[in-house]
């Protein structure tokens, strides 16, 4: 079944109030997962930020949205309690809770058109109505698209530069990821040109350069991929410079003979493709560049103690 949707959580949290009392969220998250079912994986799936699990924060969005349209009250810290308007509610339920159906209250309602908040809030909670994901997840949701969409364009970038650029911009990215050496010593890393013996750059893997990595890049069109001839002949370009390490970086991708090949030999090779080059690119800002952090913040329970 899979851990339900924050929508699809909010009658039965709303339930879970129906007995009398405040209830504790903690102990309304245990008795949903009980009552759905989930398994210990799903019990244990974590956020991204790793701080909660996925089914508590569904549940704490759950509890959020009932007390928008006050079918819930906050009593106390991790406490809440039915209203006499959630019990009206549970006299006849509907199928199921969702954002449209709190439409109907007047509390959700300007909560919804922002009279309560900002225009911006409003629209997510719109956007939330037509979605099972919460806002937060919207949110990681919309991240992700806009990093593949950067991580296309910056492929798509240098794919188009020169092999020179390209071994630059690989030399360039192992820099700021910590080895050899700072920035200032790009040029001395690179080594490619006529008679370079298959190697494109020499990068010192600890500060005092006591080992040393040897890169070979390729600059392919998308579908051009690199195959296992091509890394049996820079596992013998490692051989002349008798390295223990090499990393062959690509704009394509490898064949499954090639990651093959590359794990049998002697010599130690990592090899990385587009995607990945890309990634590591917008991880580590090189040729990107942050433009607007947003944060998600939510209630310090501490402070209302």
């Amino acid at each position: 079944m899979g851990i339900p949707d924050f929508q699809t959580l909010m009658l039965p949290v709303l339930k879970t109030a129906a007995g009398g009392g405040e209830v504790r969220i903690g102990d309304v998250v245990d008795q949903l997962a009980d009552a759905f079912a989930l398994t210990d994986e799903e019990r244990a799936q974590l956020l991204p930020s790793g701080r909660q699990t996925t089914f508590a924060n569904r549940v704490h969005w759950a509890k959020s949205y009932l007390n928008k349209a006050g079918l819930v009250d906050m009593t106390r810290r991790a406490h809440f309690r039915i209203t006499p308007e959630g019990r009206n509610v549970l006299k006849s339920p509907p199928e199921k809770i969702t954002v449209r159906f709190l439409e109907q209250f007047p509390s959700f309602k300007g909560f919804r058109d922002g009279e309560t908040g900002t225009a911006e809030a409003a629209e997510v909670v719109l956007s939330v109505a037509e979605s099972p994901l919460t806002p937060d997840e919207v949110m990681r949701q919309a991240h992700l698209r806009i990093e593949a969409s950067l991580a296309e364009e910056i492929l798509q970038r240098v794919r188009s530069g020169t092999p020179a650029f390209f071994e630059k911009t690989v030399v360039r990215l192992l820099i700021t990821m910590g080895y050899g050496g700072s920035v200032t010593e790009l040029d001395k890393a690179l080594v490619g040109k006529s008679g370079d013996d298959g190697v494109d750059g020499i990068i010192d893997q600890d500060p005092l350069g006591l080992d040393r990595v040897y890169v070979q890049a390729k600059r392919y069109a998308d579908g051009n991929t690199v195959g296992a001839g091509a890394i049996r002949d820079f596992f013998g370009s490692l051989n002349l410079f008798k390295a223990t390490k090499g990393l062959f970086v690509t704009t394509s991708a490898f064949t499954t003979s090639a990651r093959e090949t590359a794990d049998r030999l002697g010599t130690r090779i990592v090899l990385i493709d587009g995607i990945q080059l890309a990634k590591l690119m917008i991880r580590h800002e090189v040729g990107c560049r942050i433009e607007e952090t947003l944060h998600i913040k939510r209630v310090d329970e501490d402070f209302f103690e």
